[in-house]
């Protein structure tokens, strides 16, 4: 690990218990007081921060009392309203779809929240009058994720949109640093983290998940991307079952493929059949196959157990593949494409 992993992205990774509690801190320290929009939330960020959005979301679940919904680009959704909340994510606060979306929301007429380092988005937040909620620098946004996802709650429960979950955070940290333990780099190389990395090692994986484990296969895909250096992909039962499911047919002819399915006790009885059964189908064609199942109490507890086993096997992965996970030189060169670079 030392000698790939220049940068220390593991210590990040294994920082998230402390992350979320510091989260917690952070969003206190910014002063927000209640502030109750019938519109529901938009959480505007690329990346990282949408992800933490849709986790939250992911998280709440039927304790949501009204819609919490991502702004992925450069415009508010249409149903956003003056009463609406809008948390707008950008770590570097330099995100130029972030800092449209917050111009948008301002124009509009509608609460804005900021969280970020810096950057544009908190000089015209301040500049505004905007509550901004502060990060910690030296992070990559990716690594932020517990950041991204506690705010997301917190600002969700502050503006009426779900239950507040304070209480229910700091239990899920510690959960998570028992499981940071098990996962870690001095963990034996039989340890379900490790055996994963194994397993994916030198294959192209699809990430899938079903209803609250969605976003994390998702979250899954992404890690493996930017940490990895690698193509993954991430989908969507049942859907997966009508269409997809049909590619695998002559994977095997094609390259090294592989599946990973994220389980989750709240999941339907028929979607966890499927699973199993899809899992077989795929099997039969060629493909390594992983069924993972959430671990935990609560639905956070449960969410967060598999994004940090994702994080841990990402970059694993990478050490398999001897590449520092920190640089993301691909998405850095389409910036400076776009800008003109």
């Amino acid at each position: 690990m030392g000698e790939v992993d220049i940068s220390g992205q593991l210590d990040e990774v294994l920082g998230l218990p402390d992350q979320l509690r510091d989260a917690l801190w952070r969003v206190e320290s910014a002063g927000l007081r209640p502030h109750d929009t019938p519109g529901g939330l938009v959480v505007a960020g690329m990346g990282a921060p949408a992800v933490g959005g849709s986790l939250a979301r992911a998280v709440l679940g039927d304790r949501a009392s009204r819609p919490i919904v991502l702004a992925r680009g450069y415009e508010l959704p249409a149903s956003t309203t003056p009463d609406t909340t809008v948390l707008c994510a950008s770590y570097s606060g330099n995100t130029e779809e972030t800092l449209a979306v917050y111009e948008a929301a301002q124009a509009l007429g509608a609460r804005a929240v900021v969280v970020t380092t810096g950057g544009k988005l908190a000089e015209q937040a301040r500049g505004h009058g905007v509550p901004v909620i502060p990060l910690p620098a030296g992070f990559q946004s990716r690594a932020a994720v517990a950041y991204w996802l506690v705010v997301s709650l917190e600002v969700a429960g502050l503006c009426g949109a779900g239950e507040r979950l304070h209480a229910e955070i700091d239990v899920a940290a510690e959960h998570a640093a028992l499981l940071a333990a098990a996962w870690g780099p001095d963990a034996p190389e039989e340890s379900l983290a490790k055996t994963l990395a194994h397993g994916l090692h030198g294959t192209i994986p699809q990430i899938s998940g079903a209803e609250v484990t969605a976003p994390v296969a998702y979250r899954w895909k992404t890690q493996i991307n930017e940490n990895a250096k690698s193509p993954a992909f991430a989908s969507e039962l049942p859907e997966m079952c009508h269409n997809e499911l049909v590619g695998w047919e002559d994977a095997k002819q094609l390259g090294q493929f592989s599946a990973v399915f994220l389980d989750d006790s709240d999941l339907h009885p028929r979607v966890r059949q499927r699973i199993e059964l899809t899992r077989g189908l795929i099997a039969s064609r060629g493909g390594a196959t992983f069924r993972i199942e959430s671990i935990g109490q609560t639905r956070l507890e449960r969410l967060i157990s598999l994004v940090l086993l994702g994080d841990l096997v990402s970059l694993y992965m990478a050490v398999l593949r001897g590449v520092d996970p920190a640089p993301v030189d691909a998405s850095e060169s389409l910036k400076a494409a776009l800008n003109g670079g």
